[in-house]
């Protein structure tokens, strides 16, 4: 059931009230869970993220051959370590948008995830390049340009696919991509080239995630900024309901909201810039649940549901380098699987206040979870999250996981710290609302 599905009725029966979700465009999710003693007005307890990382993205147009190589034209994503997308095997996933078998007036978005290595993009030999040592510099338009393929295997599948009618087409993928990959495409999705209509594809390494170190204490992994964040804020609410009274007394609403878009400023319909959270509290702060007190559907209960929500706006952190440990400033520097960090800035890059950090670290001596303090040096830039621009509606803490090799193709965290968060969340959304009551503001 969806929350416009859910909030189009006057009430609820509290058997339903479990977990519910929607989705906008196949890359931000909310899901939450309403307690049983829920009042109109009360507040949303959420956890934020993003699930989007630096990567290359195939062009609207990607068609693309030189000195007798099939390449995929690329454009870059948000603000990656591109050195690191060198001598990588990658491959595609995304989204297709294919015609229905049936009705070719009918069509479909389906999710995509070639499994094998597809493309590559290789560097330049050092006898070539004697100074690529020194320093590896790149033009990001004409060097970044993976291949994937050799001309000589394109032309049986060009002239069985790209036909009179689909040359005549302009608009038609045919026209805009290498029907090798049309073909590709067809095969993962069991669909005839004809089907695809247009598509989103992103270039993914094909290493799996491990855990490494001498003690397993790593884990080694792409995205981890910040599908991390995701995952953790995900079996965080689960554990949150688990047990079949788990909501029986709880008054508040639990939710996740996982953002598009962070990576490149969330200015979208699906990102943290847009109404897609305020849309649910604007829905739910006059809900009614069978059952619970409260009768009234006056929507200017939403003002109060916000003056009682609370936000932890979760990314990742900067742990501590040891190659280059004075980036950090001395007294502030997160290290690898010694919990959770909260993350300030006076010039409000992140949204943490002293009452926002004194009412998580409430909650994380509750769920036996240690806390980092991360602050840049004043002679250092400041990454930012979804937390600013959030904090403007309710109040808000950044925090984070440590990791290092941020953006690069492959990241690296602390094993033991994903528990922790995990449990962290968990006691958020069992316990803000006591926590909450503790703290007068004169």
């Amino acid at each position: 059931m969806t929350v416009w599905q859910m909030a189009s009725g006057p009430s609820i029966p509290s058997a339903a009230l479990r977990f519910l979700n929607y989705q906008r465009n196949q890359s931000s999710l909310v899901a939450f869970a309403i307690g049983k003693q829920y009042k109109p007005g009360n507040g949303v307890h959420l956890v934020g993220a993003h699930t989007d990382s630096p990567n290359l993205r195939v062009r609207p147009i990607s068609t693309r051959s030189k000195e007798g190589y099939l390449q995929c034209s690329i454009e870059t994503y948000g603000g990656g370590l591109w050195a690191t997308w060198f001598d990588r095997d990658l491959s595609l996933a995304g989204r297709v948008i294919i015609a229905t078998p049936d009705e070719q007036t009918k069509f479909v978005s389906r999710l995509v995830c070639v499994r094998r290595p597809l493309l590559r993009i290789p560097t330049l030999a050092i006898h070539l390049n004697r100074t690529a040592n020194e320093a590896f510099k790149f033009n990001q338009e004409d060097n970044l340009q993976p291949v994937f393929g050799l001309e000589e295997a394109l032309n049986s599948t060009a002239q069985k696919l790209n036909g009179a009618e689909s040359q005549a087409d302009v608009s038609s993928p045919a026209s805009r991509h290498h029907p090798l990959l049309l073909q590709l495409l067809a095969e993962e999705l069991n669909c005839k080239v004809s089907h695809i209509q247009d598509f989103e594809l992103s270039l993914y390494d094909t290493q799996a995630p491990a855990a490494g170190g001498i003690m397993n204490e790593f884990l080694f992994s792409p995205r981890v900024d910040n599908q991390m964040s995701c995952f953790c804020a995900t079996e965080g609410l689960i554990d949150s309901v688990k047990g079949d009274d788990a909501l029986n007394s709880s008054g508040s609403i639990r939710a996740i909201a996982l953002f598009d878009n962070e990576e490149v400023g969330s200015v979208s319909n699906q990102g943290a810039e847009s109404n897609l959270v305020w849309s649910l509290v604007h829905r739910l702060a006059a809900l009614v649940v069978r059952g619970a007190a409260g009768s009234t559907n006056d929507m200017a209960l939403f003002d109060q549901s916000l003056a009682n929500s609370f936000l932890i706006s979760s990314d990742t952190a900067h742990a501590v380098h040891p190659n280059y440990a004075s980036i950090h400033e001395q007294n502030l520097r997160p290290k690898i699987n010694a919990g959770p960090v909260i993350k300030t800035n006076s010039k409000q890059r992140y949204a943490s206040t002293a009452i926002t950090t004194f009412l998580i670290r409430r909650i994380a001596k509750m769920a036996d979870v240690p806390l980092q303090e991360f602050e840049v040096r004043n002679d250092c830039a400041c990454g930012s999250t979804i937390g600013p621009m959030l904090s403007k509606m309710v109040r808000t803490v950044d925090l984070g996981n440590p990791q290092l090799s941020m953006h690069s193709i492959r990241e690296m965290c602390g094993s033991h710290d994903v528990e922790r968060k995990i449990r962290l969340f968990a006691e958020f959304f069992r316990n803000f609302s006591k926590v909450d009551q503790e703290l007068v503001v004169d």
